[in-house]
């Protein structure tokens, strides 16, 4: 204790030590709340990161200005049954090793028979390349088939029998076998796999689908407007009939 502590009376001296006390508080009481302030900080600068994140992811698939409406208009190179110049146009874009495509191929079917004279149906490959390692092997057989006018019936082989090739090593064996149930020329079959027009027709109607936007198959356009696929037969034979 120094000299001039010393002279303090003992009052003084416990007013002297309270007030220091009370100093210490208050410094920590501050550091205290600094601490608080930083840590708000942090967690809005967090928040707001994440908020932002959501907007732009939101903003890529949802956007408000995401086109839904078909952009490649319906031309002489599209695969199509019914009449031209029908009322109502429904185009999908399928990949034929997709489970789902293959559960609307019946129903797309029994439709545009029924409505032959009021619809036109126009199929467009979309194959998934990342997931379904056959599914252009099998578009291109299509095509080669369609070269001697059996299009719908390889495009119908096809599906019927999904779950023969869809995991095949050798998928284009298969094809094979329903060319020769169709008494195609198999040498000309067999070139036209190996074209590059083929491939090249394939991939024009894939990148009409990403201009589009779709995202997934079926994707199915009524009238040039992406719709909601239809849950089944009842549902989507009631959404043509409310087409004029």
């Amino acid at each position: 204790m120094d000299t001039n502590e010393q002279n303090l009376s003992k009052k003084e001296r416990y007013e002297l030590k309270r007030a220091a006390k009370q100093e210490k508080y208050q410094v920590q009481a501050r550091n205290r709340l600094a601490k608080r302030i930083l840590l708000w900080l942090f967690v809005a600068a967090g928040l707001g990161g994440i908020v932002f994140g959501v907007i732009k992811l939101g903003g890529s698939s949802f956007s408000s200005n995401q086109p839904s409406l078909l952009l490649d208009e319906v031309s002489e190179s599209d695969w199509t049954k019914g009449a031209n110049g029908a009322g109502i146009i429904l185009v999908e874009y399928s990949d034929f090793q997709c489970p789902a495509c293959r559960n609307y191929y019946p129903i797309v079917k029994q439709l545009t028979a029924e409505l032959v004279e009021k619809v036109q149906f126009v199929y467009r490959h979309f194959p998934l390349y990342s997931v379904h390692k056959n599914a252009e092997k099998a578009a291109i057989a299509a095509e080669a088939a369609g070269r001697q006018g059996k299009f719908w019936e390889m495009h119908d082989l096809i599906f019927e029998h999904q779950n023969e090739w869809a995991e095949a090593k050798d998928a284009e064996e298969f094809f094979m076998s329903y060319a020769d149930s169709l008494s195609l020329d198999k040498e000309k079959f067999v070139a036209d796999l190996a074209s590059d027009e083929i491939k090249d027709k394939v991939v024009r109607d894939y990148q009409s689908g990403v201009a589009s936007r779709v995202n997934s198959t079926p994707t199915f356009f009524l009238n040039g407007e992406r719709i909601q696929n239809p849950r089944g037969y009842e549902e989507f034979r009631a959404l043509l009939d409310s087409n004029p």
